[in-house]
């Protein structure tokens, strides 16, 4: 069963589904030697790489996670910080071939749970429940 690479990406844990996009529109990424583009699918056979060098595309561990986080104060709700910043993923456990989303998102001068998973569609139903 084929899926589109930008999520079998995202889902390895290699960043965004936009982050991947990106990539796959400046030719970073290639499908069994061809350069990949927005739309395409893959299926479990085919060889994907990054930059040139092999990803290799672990099946995916299909549990669901999930995990309240007590954000202290001074750590922010982002992935990356341009100005290095600690962010509450810097706290967070490490998860095999996936990555945590957070559920909304508190400001960086206030503390309180936060909640988090590995499951996008659970994370967009959570935040626009209509």
């Amino acid at each position: 069963m084929s899926e589109k690479i930008h999520k079998v990406l995202a889902q390895a844990g290699l960043g965004s589904r936009r982050e991947i996009e990106k990539w796959v529109a400046a030719g970073r990424i290639s499908v069994n030697g061809v350069k990949a583009t927005i739309g395409d699918r893959i299926e479990a056979d085919d060889r994907v790489a990054v930059d040139g060098k092999p990803v290799k595309l672990a099946r995916r561990d299909n549990a669901l996670r999930v995990l309240i986080y007590n954000k202290p104060v001074g750590e922010i709700c982002t992935r990356n910080d341009p100005e290095g910043r600690r962010t509450v993923f810097a706290s967070l456990p490490p998860i095999k071939n996936s990555r945590w989303i957070t559920v909304g998102r508190l400001d960086i001068n206030t503390s309180g749970l936060l909640l988090f998973t590995n499951h996008g569609e659970l994370a967009n139903r959570l935040m626009h429940p209509s």
